[in-house]
């Protein structure tokens, strides 16, 4: 951020009398400019024994595969925004039954809350957003395919739960190697 977007003045980058965090201040008319972690809010959709992927029609990641969830919208809840956004990825109309995971990457500044629903008729199909929708069973989920780990972390735990007839709330972190390394550690904050 370079310039105040109450007042278009420019702003500096300090701590802030009273907080102990680094935020862009508004010298000219004393704004605190906060900035926030995203909400990503989505669904892990079951039919029968399969679940529910859209191939992304929109970067990042084009053409892999992945649940139908997005940011979450002012003015509406976390289930709201799982329902809206597998209509918009996948025009699939479905119940929610609770919530499955949250993920946070604070690498990137997302948190992403992941619900476990239920296809309420076999209907879906690709929209502006996905360039194909399909149901997978285990075996046929394409996992070198898939756009994101945290998707393919929530997969993996839904499958087992399935298998082990119950599902178990989860809460991860997926944090980014330092030093150079490639790839990512998950930290579980309660079960696993």
């Amino acid at each position: 951020m370079n310039y105040c977007s109450h007042c278009g003045h420019p702003v500096r980058v300090a701590i802030p009398d009273g907080d102990n965090r680094e935020r862009h201040i508004c010298d000219h008319c004393g704004t605190i400019h906060y900035q926030n972690p995203r909400i990503i809010t989505g669904c892990i959709v079951a039919w029968q024994q399969q679940v529910l992927l859209c191939r992304r029609a929109i970067e990042p990641r084009r053409g892999l595969w992945t649940l139908p969830a997005g940011f979450m919208e002012n003015g509406e809840t976390s289930q709201q925004g799982a329902m809206r956004e597998t209509w918009e990825e996948a025009e699939a109309s479905i119940a929610i039954d609770d919530l499955f995971m949250t993920v946070n990457l604070p690498h990137i500044n997302q948190v992403y809350m992941l619900f476990r629903a239920r296809l309420l008729e076999p209907r879906f199909g690709a929209t502006q957003e996905s360039l194909e929708v399909a149901l997978f069973e285990q075996h046929s989920v394409p996992w070198e395919r898939l756009a994101f780990e945290t998707v393919t972390l929530a997969l993996r735990h839904w499958f087992a739960d399935r298998d082990a007839g119950q599902f178990i709330q989860r809460m991860a972190d997926i944090e980014r190697l330092g030093d150079g390394q490639d790839g990512y550690r998950i930290r579980y904050l309660n079960a696993d």
